[in-house]
């Protein structure tokens, strides 16, 4: 017979706390996220108050500061070395840029251009500038409404003289008139009605003395169709033209813009506001955070020392310990960041450089065994965070690649990979273009042992046609 009984019994086990799952949540927000998180925080704790600039340091000065423990290693360590450049976080876990508690129009100017001036706006612009008389600005005016985004003259010029009746009275004829004077307005190729007139408006506008510029308008005028159909025989022979004379028309036919319109930006520019900068030193390579993505908040004293003498408000209490788990999150966040991108930087100072061709293959465990770190705090950590570098704004995960190992043991990254098959392209005669297979093959020669088919993954992942239609076109990608 079963009777109740009390046992005791020992064991561990992992509790994701409140604090744990705030720390979790900051460490993967980006900076922007990060920002707009901690202004709520701001409003809705009492506990917790901006830091003016002016009333002391930021929280990143640019003075060395390396890592507890590594000053005996800097001192072993050769002249190329990782520094890092950050401030005093002042005990608090943190501090935040001013910009964030001013206006949100203020801040707004100093990210984005938003002017969002329209194609219709921008050529107005140029016909107010251009000093017509009133009849031939009335004209022009409305051939301006009558055109696309994409720049092409979108209504018959007949429908066009009508709309400006009773007020103007004008034909198609006077209507064509005027539109040769909107065809010479920027962007070239305005105006255009066809994808043909488009293409030799802006051929009109280079220097008459350019080789094959006149085969190159008889193309533009009649032979769109058979371009488009790669049938260079027979326009080389309908033209009666060499074939380096074609070769040059070609290339002027392709270098005109098909949609002129789509050149005038209608949009706000998008920014991507780097967390960390990289730069070379005398001293090697160094690592900074960049202040104005780190928040400068802090606890709010005052209000903190007053509720030490009353034990009776709960709610302000939660406050405190709320506030004082965010500013050690954000210590954290601050601490892993510098870890991560500094021993990434370890292992890619060959990329930065010298280019892709150089990028080492690196994987989450390489990053999380540096740092002694789990692999899910890595990918978070990397998710949605920048690198400014003197090679470009780099996401961090964009440094992260699978490898093939070589003849000789080491491995090569898919990034390299990829570099190493678009040089070879580049520097392909074009009219032998290397195959899938040649380039495997020249490939192989370097220690890099990889197959055709992953060639031609590679290269179709970059959006490079295959041999065969690069032959037909006649000219090596881009």
């Amino acid at each position: 017979m079963l009777k109740p009984s009390l046992q005791l019994k020992l064991g561990q086990q992992l509790t994701m706390t409140p604090q744990l799952q705030q720390a979790i949540r900051l460490l993967q927000l980006p900076a922007l996220e990060l920002q707009a998180h901690i202004r709520e925080l701001l409003e809705t704790n009492v506990m917790l108050e901006p830091v003016d600039e002016a009333e002391g340091p930021g929280a990143l000065d640019a003075t060395p500061a390396p890592e507890p423990g590594e000053s005996e290693e800097a001192a072993a360590a050769p002249a190329e070395s990782i520094e890092v450049i950050e401030g005093d976080w002042g005990g608090q876990g943190g501090s935040a840029d001013s910009s964030w508690s001013g206006d949100d129009d203020e801040r707004q100017q100093d990210f984005a251009d938003a002017s969002g001036q329209s194609l219709q706006e921008y050529l107005l612009w140029q016909l107010e500038v251009a000093r017509l008389e009133p009849r031939e600005l009335a004209i022009s005016r409305a051939i301006v409404d009558a055109i696309s985004d994409d720049g092409y003259l979108i209504e018959p010029l007949q429908e066009i003289a009508d709309t400006l009746k009773p007020d103007v009275q004008c034909d198609a004829a006077e209507v064509e008139s005027v539109l040769k004077g909107v065809q010479a307005l920027d962007p070239p190729g305005i105006g255009a009605r066809s994808i043909g007139e488009c293409i030799e408006l802006q051929l009109r506008q280079l220097d008459p003395a350019t080789a094959g510029l006149s085969t190159a308008i008889e193309i533009a005028r009649h032979h769109l169709e058979q371009l488009a159909g790669r049938e260079f025989a027979a326009l080389r022979r309908e033209l009666r033209t060499t074939e380096e004379e074609l070769a040059c028309a070609l290339a002027l036919v392709r270098s005109c813009h098909p949609r002129p319109g789509a050149t005038v930006s209608t949009g706000a520019p998008e920014y991507v506001v780097p967390d960390v900068f990289v730069r070379r030193t005398d001293h090697g390579w160094a690592v900074e955070i960049n202040s104005a993505t780190m928040p400068r908040v802090r606890l709010n004293h005052s209000y903190a020392s007053l509720l030490g003498r009353n034990s009776s408000h709960a709610s302000l209490r939660a406050q405190l310990q709320e506030a004082r788990w965010l500013l050690k999150s954000l210590e954290i966040r601050h601490e892993t960041l510098i870890k991560v991108t500094r021993s990434i930087v370890e292992r890619q100072v060959d990329f930065l450089e010298h280019g892709e061709e150089y990028m080492r293959p690196m994987i989450l465990k390489d990053i999380a065994e540096a740092v002694t770190m789990h692999e899910s705090t890595i990918s978070r950590v990397t998710s949605g965070k920048y690198m400014h570098t003197p090679r470009g704004v780099f996401e961090l995960r964009y440094f992260f690649s699978s490898q093939i190992e070589g003849a000789d043991g080491s491995g090569t990254s898919s990034t390299a990979i990829r570099a190493k098959i678009r040089k070879l392209l580049k520097e392909e005669n074009s009219l032998a273009p290397l195959s899938d297979g040649r380039i495997a093959e020249l490939l192989s020669a370097e220690g890099i042992p990889v197959a055709r088919r992953t060639v031609a993954k590679y290269r179709e992942a970059m959006n490079i046609p295959s041999s065969s239609e690069r032959k037909r076109a006649g000219s090596p990608p881009q």
